[in-house]
Order: C-alpha cells, then structure tokens, then sequence
C-alpha cells in the first residue's frame, strides 16, 4: 500500500529548472530517506508536498487519489507535517503558544492556557523532553529545544506523513538517539516518515528505503537501506566515487611555528570557566563535546561576540578587550558562525557584499567605494573557491548550503584573518562539498592561519583536527593530539568526564 506517489514532478523558477520529472513514493509506517547534494532538488520538492509550491507538470496521489495540495493548509488537513532546517517558530511566543499556533486550544472563542499547557506537556514528554516548561519563551531556547518544539507542533495535529528536514543537524548523539526513538514509534503507528540527512550513518540506522535526486531529477528510488552500499549512494548522489577521507596533516609540528592564539582562564558566568588554550600558525585545534557543553560559546567569547567574566585572550601577544568584536576583527580573528544563513550572511545582498563586508576600507578611493574592484576581488575569490552557479552579483540566498560556507570562508580569506573560529563548519553541507572545505580548511592552515573548530561530528573533529579539547558541562576535561584518542574516547569523555581505565 502507498500513502503518497508523486509522478514526474516538474518546477520552474526563472532561469532554473529546480524539478525535473521527480518520482518519489512513501509507505505508511516506513522512514523513506531523501538523498542528494546541496542543490539537487529536496528542499523544493518537499515545498511541493508541504503546498508552498505548485508543481508545473506532474501528479500526486494521496491514498489512492489523485490529490491537490494546493496550499500549506490544506496539506495539514491531509496530514503532512514539514519540519524544515530553518524552523519557523515565533520567538517572542512562548512554547504552549507555538505548538498550538494555527490551531489554539480554545473553547467558545476563548483560549484554555491551562488545557493548552497540559497538552503540551503531554507532546513535549512524548518527545523525551518533559524539562522544557511550556511557558518558556521559544527565542531563549537553545537550537536543539526549538527544534523539540517545532515536533511537537506537528504532533499536535493528526500526522500522517511527517516530513524532517536536516533534523539531527543541531542535535547532539544523545538528542539524535532521542530522535530516533521517537521517530520509531511514529512508524510503529502506521506514520510515515521522509527524512532528509547528509549523515549516511544516520540513513543506515533509521531508514527504511532511499530515493536519490541529483540536478533535479531521480536517479533512483525505492532503493533498500540494507542492500545499497554507501560508496553506491555518493555515486548516485555525485556522479563519480568519492574517497571520505580527510587532509593530510602538515609535516611540520605546529608548536615550532609560535604561537598566534593565547587563551588563559576565560570564563563566562554559568556557561564555562578556566579554559586555557593555545593554537599555534598553521595548527587546526577541534573542540568535541555535547550540544549546550559551552563549545561554541567559548569560541564567541574569543570573538568578542559575548563578554567574558574573567581571564585574557590573546592575539600575536597582544591583549584584546573583552566583549570587542571590532577589535578581535583588527586583530585578525575572523568567525564562521554555527546558524550561518541568520548570523553570518545578508542573505538578499550580492555574493560580493557578503564577501567584502569585513574588508571595505581596503575598497575606499577618496572616501567613494571602488565597486569595480570590489566586484573583481570577490569574483577571483570565488573562482578559486569553486563557488557556484557563478556570477558575484547574485544573492547569497539562491546559493546550496555548501556554496554559502565558501562565501563565509572567503569573506574572512580576504581579510587575511591570523585566527580563524568555525562553528559547525559543515552543518548541513554534502558529501562532496565537505571534502571542498575540509581542503580549504586545511589550505588555510597550511599559509600559516591558527584555526579552531568546533563540531558535533566527532569523527569531524578527529580527523580534520591537529589537536582535540574536550568539553564538558562548561569545563575542558581533556586535551591531546587528535591522533591520540579515539571516538570511543571522545565519547566516554563527553559523557562521563573520563576515559574508563
């Protein structure tokens, strides 16, 4: 039996074909797993599904019946649920507020709060996450608890397909086992389930069956999870074979170069403390450890973005200012931010502008901006890169997820940035555009930039890694040469706090 069969799905955008004759059909009870590189086609078609886009050519059939989902309405009456990468929940509501936003719980024409807050309570421990009180403001959620709530808004509803969009992207393994579990009891009921993930081990573990889509077309479907191997899917998905392997490391000991980054007792009131830590020209130093340990807090407090409480940072010895960004900025430290496409792009501005945007005294003739040269720095950035489609003068907003991360990377490979922090640098990025950007990490560190990630793939951080912290609830419980420890290591660290003896 098939609860949904889209057939030849075809959508134009000006200039672009986005869907090309797009074949997908789901089960009732199966977890039926979306695959295909940044720009292959996913996002649009489960707009399709979702009824924010109408097809050009093609059918959908809904239980046997030729079917229009016309709006997003009345796919929610059919019973499609989407969760997307971005969530789009109201941050100044508060949780109760946001599940039940559409559809509120009310009585007469009067909202029941109390009914309402029961209600959530029940979906929010159905998810594993009674702790999240349902009068708490969204906004002051951590990513991880938005994407929760976002869940349990479309639990609330009678689900029938539930579509998830990149959801263990801002989860740690513990919150992605969670996931799991809750998805496993929805199948159980008869819920069908579209997953879409760039993590191939998570395919394994969750899915059912695959369809691939590559340039906007399917290149297979129907496939089953156990009996496709994995170097199969990144032929399918790329065209040609791709060796998951990571850079090789350089040759000569970071140590010998000298120090560019020096972090002594840096603390952050409830969030961290004592953190010391030296990175060395030309060294990539990896921060592991759960989601909400304090990684990516201690790197925006490096970068002035948060104010420490307490200790010094230092860039080619020279004290910074706590809570400076402009400072850290002269002083050459650059960020890549964890929520790339809300912190660290103008998203409706050129490729050029976002490129530049660090950099524009270097542009200034006179006190004019000297466009032609601005255009033309950024379009020679963006070659070497191998950013595309090309064309500087397009909006960053058209460009696929990895595309996007080479605009953030260049912006501060113009500055000629000394310390580079990354947060999560290939969140939600393909399998062949992280090979692209492992190599420019590395290339970066090899003309001698001090780099500093931060990743919640732990085979990320061992393998791109010169060096590798620890972090745990706020404090950095262990440091070694990446080659030293290993995932289980890692592991039994950021959950215990120790690697058993």
């Amino acid at each position: 039996m098939t609860l949904l069969q889209m057939t030849g799905i075809v959508k134009e955008f000006p200039g672009v074909r986005a869907l090309d004759g797009v074949d997908l059909d789901v089960r009732p009870g199966e977890v039926h797993c979306l695959l295909g590189q940044n720009g292959a086609g996913k996002s649009t078609l489960i707009k399709v599904l979702s009824g924010f886009h109408q097809p050009d050519a093609g059918t959908i059939t809904w239980d046997g019946a030729e079917a229009s989902l016309s709006t997003p309405a009345k796919a929610i009456e059919r019973g499609v649920a989407t969760i997307y990468q971005e969530l789009d929940l109201v941050p100044h509501l508060d949780v109760a507020e946001n599940i039940f936003l559409g559809h509120e719980v009310a009585r007469g024409g009067f909202t029941q709060r109390g009914r309402a807050h029961r209600e959530a309570r029940e979906l929010l421990a159905r998810l594993g996450h009674p702790e999240i009180a349902p009068t708490r403001i969204v906004g002051e959620l951590p990513p991880a608890k938005q994407q929760i709530v976002s869940m349990a808004r479309a639990l609330s509803r009678e689900t029938r397909l539930l579509v998830l969009d990149e959801p263990s992207a801002v989860l740690d393994q513990e919150e992605v086992n969670n996931l799991f579990r809750v998805i496993r009891g929805l199948t159980a009921d008869g819920v069908a389930v579209v997953y879409i993930s760039h993590r191939l081990e998570e395919i394994r573990e969750i899915g059912d069956r695959i369809t691939v889509l590559k340039d906007g077309r399917t290149v297979a479907t129907g496939l089953a999870v156990a009996d496709t191997p994995t170097a199969e899917l990144i032929r399918l998905m790329t065209g040609r074979s791709i060796e998951y392997v990571f850079p090789q490391r350089g040759v000569t000991a970071p140590a010998d170069r000298g120090a560019v980054l020096e972090v002594r007792d840096l603390a952050l009131d409830g969030v961290f403390s004592g953190v010391d830590l030296t990175v060395h020209a030309g060294e990539i130093v990896g921060f592991a450890g759960l989601v909400g340990a304090g990684r990516s807090e201690i790197i925006e407090t490096v970068y002035g973005a948060r104010r420490a409480s307490s200790g010094t940072v230092m860039v080619d010895g020279k004290k910074l200012r706590r809570g400076s960004v402009q400072q850290a900025v002269r002083a050459g430290v650059g960020l890549a931010p964890e929520e790339r496409k809300s912190q660290g792009l103008l998203l409706d501005e050129a490729v050029f502008k976002n490129i530049t945007v660090s950099s524009m005294s270097r542009f200034a003739r006179l006190g004019f901006l000297d466009r032609g040269e601005e255009r033309k720095q950024a379009a020679e950035l963006t070659e070497s890169l191998d950013v595309r489609p090309t064309g500087v003068t397009r909006a960053v907003r058209t460009l696929s997820g990895g595309n996007q991360q080479k605009i953030v990377l260049a912006r501060w490979l113009m500055r000629d940035c000394r310390v580079l922090l990354l947060d999560e640098p290939t969140r939600g990025v393909d399998v062949g555009a992280r090979s692209e950007i492992y190599q420019l990490i590395r290339s970066l560190a090899d003309r001698g930039v001090a780099v500093v990630v931060v990743s919640s793939e732990i085979e990320e951080v061992l393998g791109l890694a010169d060096r590798v912290l620890v972090v745990r609830e706020g404090e950095v419980v262990h440091e070694s040469a990446a080659t030293a420890i290993d995932e289980a290591g890692v592991l039994d660290l950021v959950m215990e706090g120790k690697v058993p003896a």
